[in-house]
């Protein structure tokens, strides 16, 4: 499944980001402080780092990166956070790769090896079957989509599924497979199908050329990006304040005085409340911050003495609709590390039962369905790396989504600067590429040019 094309151009093309890096320092040197050190805060660091300007990155983590984490076996690298460049055609992301000179190998969702509930591959009529069903389901939403009129109220992709294709009159085999095709969307955007908005859940830019993984890990990113940045790790900032002249950063008991703030704090943690504002924020910035949604995409890797399952990059699995979304999709990691290891996905609902889990009864769950497919008698897993996204403090969640309610302007909102000191940036700032690394990236590069542009 991709994401929905639209026509509008991204804000910031590869030559413009690649222009803002190499601008020459403002006369002026600027005191900036930048809260987080992800990939957007790491991108707006060095921006004005480069342009002459002081800037401290204070990040809650002992590490960089936020919601990009590779973790390592001996001889394998593993993402635990974002896996993907989306679409390496003008992608900044996938510019940086070359400039590094980072590997990267294609995935394609069409090589991909297809189950049925019964852990049978899925024959002609089966997979016609789910074709079809994601045809109607698509077609219906692009329809809603087109008809739907400003003062219409927003509705959930899931009531316009089910309107199309009479939910309440579906056989079992049938409600399994539009199940499987709503969490399809669930898995592409982090939301659940009964929150995505169907107006906007897909209101973003998709860039062309295919999507990538990293062998080594998308740590090699942000370590680049990160080569000489003052950067205070362990810093977990409680309280924001500004005047006129400058702003103030609490962290505990550390103090930071700085021109201006860069807040890259994730949607959830900005909606959670720890972090406490000296001053009401603009209505238009708390009302984006209240009514986008923050998603949740969770990971599985178990590693194998050996590999038993087809050499195919997606692996998919349809399980009973009563089951919906539970270890539906697996990337094949042995293609991207060359070691026996499996990575499972699980999102939104479903995903937030998971976490409330043992990594035990996780592992259980995930064999459970693995022997459904390839028989009892695989291997049990050698070791495993297990994600809790939205159990963590400092992302609560995975990345945003539109949700029921909200619209795309209100990323522009979140994305204003306030009073002239303080600048948000983050994925969800980033109305054209939400949710992605380069949707963030983009934004740190912007929050840099409201300072110092």
């Amino acid at each position: 499944m991709r994401r929905r094309r639209f026509l509008q151009a991204a804000g910031l093309s590869t030559a413009a980001l690649l222009a803002a890096c190499n601008r020459p320092p403002t006369t002026e040197r600027r005191q900036v402080i930048v809260i987080g050190a992800g990939i957007a805060g790491l991108a707006a660091a060095r921006t004005l780092a480069d342009r002459g300007h002081d800037a401290v990155l204070l990040e809650a983590r002992d590490r960089i990166g936020g919601r990009i984490w590779t973790s390592r076996w001996s001889d394998a690298a593993i993402d635990l956070g974002a896996s993907w460049i989306h679409g390496v055609d003008g992608n900044p992301i996938a510019e940086l790769a070359r400039a590094v000179g980072v590997r990267t190998v294609a995935t394609t969702y069409e090589n991909s090896s297809d189950y049925g509930t019964d852990g049978r591959p899925l024959d002609r009529a089966a997979t016609a079957a789910l074709k079809r069903w994601q045809h109607v389901v698509a077609t219906a939403v692009s329809d809603a989509q087109d008809e739907a009129e400003d003062d219409d109220p927003d509705t959930s992709l899931r009531s316009v599924a089910e309107r199309a294709v009479n939910w309440a009159a579906l056989p079992p085999p049938d409600r399994a497979l539009v199940a499987s095709v709503l969490n399809e969307y669930e898995q592409e955007y982090a939301g659940s199908a009964t929150e995505l908005s169907s107006r906007y859940f897909d209101d973003d830019n998709e860039l062309e050329g295919g999507d990538v993984l990293f062998p080594a890990g998308y740590g090699a990113i942000t370590d680049h990006l990160a080569k000489g940045l003052t950067i205070r790790t362990g810093r977990v900032v409680d309280r924001i304040d500004w005047t006129g002249s400058g702003v103030t950063v609490s962290a505990g008991t550390d103090t930071y005085t700085g021109e201006h703030v860069v807040v890259t704090l994730p949607l959830g943690v900005l909606q959670s409340g720890a972090v406490q504002f000296g001053r009401d924020l603009p209505a238009d910035t708390t009302t984006a911050i209240a009514k986008l949604g923050m998603g949740l995409l969770d990971k599985c890797f178990l590693r194998f003495p050996s590999r038993f399952w087809p050499d195919t990059d997606w692996l998919t699995y349809v399980p009973p609709a009563e089951n919906a979304g539970q270890w539906a999709q697996w990337v094949n990691y042995a293609r991207v590390s060359g070691q026996p290891i499996l990575l499972g996905f699980n999102a939104a609902d479903f995903g937030r039962t998971v976490e409330t889990w043992s990594d035990g009864a996780i592992i259980d769950s995930a064999m459970g369905t693995l022997r459904t497919i390839f028989g009892a008698d695989i291997p049990a897993p050698v070791d495993y790396r297990i994600t809790r996204w939205s159990a963590d403090p400092y992302a609560r969640g995975s990345y945003s989504f539109n949700k029921v309610g909200s619209t795309p302007e209100m990323r522009d909102h979140l994305a204003a600067t306030v009073d002239g000191r303080v600048h948000f940036a983050g994925e969800a700032t980033d109305r054209n590429s939400f949710a992605t690394v380069h949707g963030a990236y983009n934004s740190g590069l912007r929050a840099a040019d409201q300072i110092s542009g």
